[in-house]
């Protein structure tokens, strides 16, 4: 399980960020002790740090430029002082993404699953398909929207993510049960009818509703 230190003097959002991304099966830590931060890191090792630049004692900069002396450990700055001028001086420190207070949870998400990506090759170990607010991670079949881990069935995942691949297209009825069954012949139609009955009912439950859309005669499709 990969690791992601939290360096936020907020401890709503802090706690928010590590019930968020615990989700999809991050270990976090948020620091109390501000400061014992380098202290903190060196114990945790962490793989990514989230870190606030206005923080008690010693800013989010100065934390910055003393973790790379010992380390060259993925950095994203989260901040209400999103003015150019602090962008440039986070990059300039030694961070490597910038993103502004108040955010979207799916967002920190997001950048922090490419971030880990690009530092670790994790390949498609950590893919996920993003589309409006709706994050399906294909390591581990679940589905994420507004803060709310969804479940999904084998069948539901495999419906999601063929949809999700080809949005604003209309996906064949015959093409979902190839996915689903390996083959489009002996089965029920009825079947497909079925799973995708239950897929939307779930789907609903959470707050998604109209997600998929039903071209009559002629399959499914997201938009």
């Amino acid at each position: 399980m990969y690791k992601i230190l939290i360096v936020e003097d907020d401890l709503v959002i802090a706690t928010s960020l590590a019930k968020h991304l615990s989700k999809w099966d991050y270990e976090t830590e948020y620091v109390r002790d501000f400061k014992e931060i380098l202290t903190i890191f060196k114990q945790y090792e962490p793989h990514l740090i989230l870190l606030d630049i206005s923080l008690p004692f010693f800013n989010g900069y100065h934390w910055c430029s003393e973790i790379r002396k010992l380390s060259k450990v993925p950095i994203i700055f989260i901040s209400s002082a999103s003015d150019n001028m602090n962008i440039v001086m986070a990059m300039n420190m030694g961070g490597d993404d910038f993103i502004a207070k108040p955010f979207d949870l799916n967002v920190v998400v997001a950048k922090t699953q490419a971030l880990m990506r690009r530092t670790y090759s994790f390949g498609n170990q950590m893919n996920i398909i993003e589309h409006n607010g709706v994050m399906l991670n294909l390591s581990n079949n679940t589905l994420c929207y507004k803060d709310e881990k969804i479940e999904l069935t084998k069948n539901d995942f495999k419906i999601l993510q063929i949809l999700l691949e080809n949005c604003d297209r209309v996906v064949s009825r015959e093409a979902i049960m190839i996915k689903l069954w390996k083959s489009d012949s002996f089965i029920d139609d009825n079947t497909l009818t079925v799973n995708m009955t239950r897929l939307r009912k779930k789907l609903e439950d959470a707050g998604l509703f109209g997600f998929i859309k039903t071209k009559k005669g002629i399959g499914y499709m997201v938009e």
